[in-house]
């Protein structure tokens, strides 16, 4: 069985794409950036700032499908410059269990959609 997950403020922006989608036990999350909700419009602060907004924009999708932060196993991470990566991991890492992380891989993008500094994919599993 296949679920489509999106909450309603997603539905109301009427974009080509899901927010999650649950086969079986493991959700696989749209690459999420730090937009405040509802608006095509970044968290203003540069990448701290946009990485905590895009942690709370997981934090929305994950609860959407019933897991929490401690149910992700893998995240791919675009950084649009790869400087920042330490500024990404100051906001990033407290939103786990110490030495519970999921696996990660790290990329650095040319250009993310609205000129965001970060890039959030993840699958989650029960």
């Amino acid at each position: 069985m296949t679920d489509f997950i999106n909450s309603d403020a997603f539905k109301a922006a009427n974009l080509p794409f899901s927010q999650a989608v649950r086969i079986g036990d493991t959700v696989y999350l749209s690459g999420c950036i730090g937009n405040v909700a509802g608006r095509m419009e970044l968290a203003p602060g540069g990448i701290e700032a946009e990485s905590r907004q895009m942690m709370e924009n997981i934090g929305v999708v994950l609860k959407e499908a019933g897991l929490g932060f401690e149910h992700i196993v893998k995240c791919t991470v675009y950084l649009a410059d790869m400087a920042e990566w330490g500024s990404f991991n100051k906001v990033y890492v407290p939103y786990f269990k110490a030495g519970r992380f999921p696996a990660r891989t790290a990329i650095g993008a040319h250009q993310l959609i609205l000129g965001a500094r970060v890039e959030l994919e993840c699958i989650a599993a029960h």
